[in-house]
């Protein structure tokens, strides 16, 4: 990442169809339905069958298609450095992640003790050949076969490993191995290929943004050719495996270094007005973040060399929470604002302009503030975490979700969800007041929770006393589908809702004995299905009044 020798990486899942291949199905089946259209009235009966028959074929790889893009859904992921003068335990890292719902993480080696304590938890794990292998393992398809049987073979399907990276931005940080970076991917392959996991497992090579260049607008962006003779055989690799282009993308730098031309909201996914938003001259699209020009312009670039068929993944990104005097934006408000919009971003499967609605799967630089790394106080300072599993800052979530949305403290609550349709959370709202044995009546008039007087402020006070109730758990915040989790705190003015399991005397009283003593996962998913049930029919009654 050029200055920043950081991890975060998005590994997305297993792409067997890419996104512009999907693009030129679409394309594809239209014209051949065009042209089949255009022979109806001359073609005889059997040619009329066969081309039923090639309309149904094509209908239903279209279909596929959208399913199989649509299953591929988007993640946030971390990485995990372990440059801490007290790195916690494996175990430790290990119940963060499942606190924090975190379910994808990158390494950056292979360390057999946490490789050891991810196992059975079916968090995605992406492991990492170390720069300083780099060579060894391009010079030697042996060497490259025993990295694999001790790191990945050894541990797999016990500890769920998806993906490895070959080195990190190896071009721009350790360029005497750029000669031999593509042979360490094919040897990694085929030790994958010999023990039959490269279906399960892919092979891809983080690079630093700055191998872009002209990066904007993006649709005028390539790689900087000088890299052409790695770049081309390494983008064969990837297009033929199946595997995505992984490239750490740091707004933070990109304003640092842009002398006051990016504003800071640009970087930070903050909302802009219209007149304010970068316009591509050639594609007319409009861009409102660096993010997105960025993961943009990485796939022009592969365009400008005649790749179109392999996707993104963004390996790192973040905004340091801390920093030296001369670096006044580093600070807890932009690294907060930073990387809750960006999970939010991801997880609302928002894409970019090129390719909107398809999100990129991104892991968060990073979990640990690491002590130990060199250079600016800014390196040591961009974890979410410190090295006791204490927040850095509690990220601003609603909208995105469970993951990293339980803080340590347990300060999460349970909200109506955005855009949830009102008769269903009027409908949830009657459940949990009822059946739910939520104390509502903090909602009648007169009383604390009345105002403001809607259905969201009063449904968000109902799922949020019976979520607290339920023990917090993931499946106690759903409700049909019209609640989610949040760490933004609800309370307000003199409604004060029940945090960190602390409720009222007279809500425990009327709350059923299994989930006071033991709440469990059961208890939440056999409520859910029991309101999914009564909600439906509540919908369909409260339809024949309306």
């Amino acid at each position: 990442m050029g200055q920043k020798t950081v991890a975060f990486v998005l590994c997305i899942s297993r792409l067997s169809l890419p996104i512009s291949r999907f693009s030129q199905a679409q394309t594809q089946s239209q014209a051949q339905l065009t042209h089949l259209g255009s022979h109806l009235t001359v073609d005889s009966i059997g040619a009329q069958r066969k081309m039923k028959m090639g309309f149904l074929v094509i209908v239903l790889q279209i279909v596929m298609a959208i399913s199989f893009v649509q299953a591929q859904d988007a993640f946030v992921g971390v990485n995990i450095g372990t440059s801490l003068s007290d790195m916690p335990d494996p175990t430790q890292v290990v119940a963060l992640l499942k606190s924090q719902h975190i379910k994808h993480v990158r390494l950056y080696n292979a360390d057999r003790g946490m490789l050891l304590a991810l196992a059975n938890t079916g968090i995605q794990v992406v492991v990492s050949v170390p720069n300083d292998q780099i060579l060894s393992v391009g010079q030697s398809n042996a060497t490259a076969a025993n990295w694999v049987s001790q790191n990945v073979v050894a541990h797999y399907p016990a500890t769920n490993i998806t993906a490895i990276c070959v080195g990190s931005e190896v071009l721009t940080s350790l360029p005497n191995a750029a000669p031999i970076l593509v042979n360490a991917l094919r040897f990694i392959q085929s030790a994958l290929m010999a023990s039959n996991l490269d279906a399960h497992i892919k092979v891809s090579t983080p690079l630093s943004s700055t191998m872009i260049l002209d990066s904007f607008p993006p649709s005028q962006a390539f790689f900087n050719h000088s890299w052409n003779p790695v770049l081309v055989p390494m983008l064969k690799f990837l297009q033929s495996t199946g595997s995505s282009l992984m490239i750490n993308v740091y707004p933070y730098y990109d304003y640092m270094q842009s002398n006051g031309v990016i504003p800071l909201d640009y970087a930070l996914f903050q909302p802009l007005p219209a007149n304010k938003e970068a316009v591509d001259s050639n594609t007319l699209l409009h861009y409102t973040n660096v993010f997105d020009a960025t993961v943009d312009a990485a796939y022009f670039a592969m365009a400008d060399l005649n790749f179109t068929n392999t996707p993104v993944m963004v390996t790192e990104s973040g905004w340091p929470s801390k920093g030296d005097p001369n670096e006044p934006d580093a600070t807890l408000e932009n690294a907060n604002t930073y990387n809750s919009n960006l999970i939010k971003h991801v997880l609302n499967k928002t894409g970019t302009p090129k390719h909107p609605g398809i999100a990129v799967s991104t892991f968060v630089y990073e979990l640990y503030n690491e002590d130990l790394k060199p250079g600016p106080l800014s390196e040591k300072n961009w974890g979410l975490f410190d090295e006791n599993g204490k927040p850095i800052y509690v990220l601003h979530l609603l909208g995105s979700g469970s993951v990293l949305a339980n803080d340590t403290t347990n300060l999460t609550y349970c909200a109506v969800r955005d855009g949830a349709d009102e008769k269903l959370v009027q409908a949830a709202l009657d459940w949990a007041c009822g059946a739910g044995m939520v104390d509502c009546s903090p909602l009648l008039q007169g009383q604390p929770c009345y105002e403001p007087d809607n259905v969201i402020a009063h449904a968000t006070y109902a799922f949020d006393t019976y979520y607290q109730k339920m023990g917090r758990t993931p499946e106690a915040c759903n409700f049909n589908g019209v609640a989610e989790i949040t760490t933004t705190n609800l309370t307000h003015g003199t409604c004060v809702f029940p945090t960190s399991g602390v409720l009222n005397s007279t809500f425990l009283a009327n709350a059923s004995a299994p989930s006071i003593s033991t709440p469990s996962k059961t208890d939440a998913s056999d409520a859910n299905g029991d309101f999914s049930m009564w909600a439906t029919a509540a919908v369909l009654l409260s339809s024949l009044f309306l």
